[in-house]
């Protein structure tokens, strides 16, 4: 075994990646303080060939340098938006048939491995700021909370990696087809 050289991985260009294909997922990033986060998302975005980000509320928006330090370019490629409500986003994907679905622990959270991914539908993922959570705005209009299992005594992970954890079970239900 030996590790590839960077000329080995193939990798496509920003053009080719705004050609390709998208899975029907969009993520909505609901007063995300930290701009690492936010570029953590958008790099994690561009692996996982996301359709969309929405920032909202407080969430940072690119061009800038603190988002851009863990984005490492993804804001060129992956497209975004931002809306001061995170309720007019939800109502606009509503009405385009998205299945809204928070990441947050509530009282009829699904543990993620119990929550089958339906292929021919498109999901809207929230992910909450990173001391309060999913909004109550935000909750309201939710279809489905998802909280991912955990064993230590934290009960919470890191928001970013929240999102890479729900994206890589979106994906493998669409590898298994």
């Amino acid at each position: 075994m030996r590790k590839l050289e960077t000329s080995e991985i193939q990798r496509v260009s920003g053009e080719q990646f705004q050609n390709l294909p998208k899975n029907p997922w969009v993520l909505i990033l609901d007063n995300i303080r930290s701009l690492h986060n936010v570029g953590s998302f958008f790099r994690t975005a561009d692996a996982f060939a996301v359709e969309k980000i929405y920032l909202c509320g407080i969430t940072g928006t690119p061009p800038n340098r603190e988002i851009q330090k863990t984005a490492l370019g993804a804001t060129q490629t992956v497209a975004w938006e931002y809306y001061e409500q995170i309720r007019e986003v939800l109502l606009n994907l509503k009405n385009q048939n998205y299945v809204i679905i928070s990441v947050e622990q509530t009282d009829q959270s699904i543990s993620l491995e119990k929550f089958r991914v339906e292929l021919q539908k498109k999901y809207a993922l929230i992910f909450g700021n990173e001391v309060l959570g999913v909004s109550p705005e935000a909750i309201e209009l939710t279809d489905v909370a998802l909280e991912i299992p955990q064993f230590g005594t934290k009960h919470s992970l890191n928001v970013a990696v929240s999102a890479g954890i729900v994206m890589w079970h979106f994906l493998q239900h669409k590898l298994r087809t």
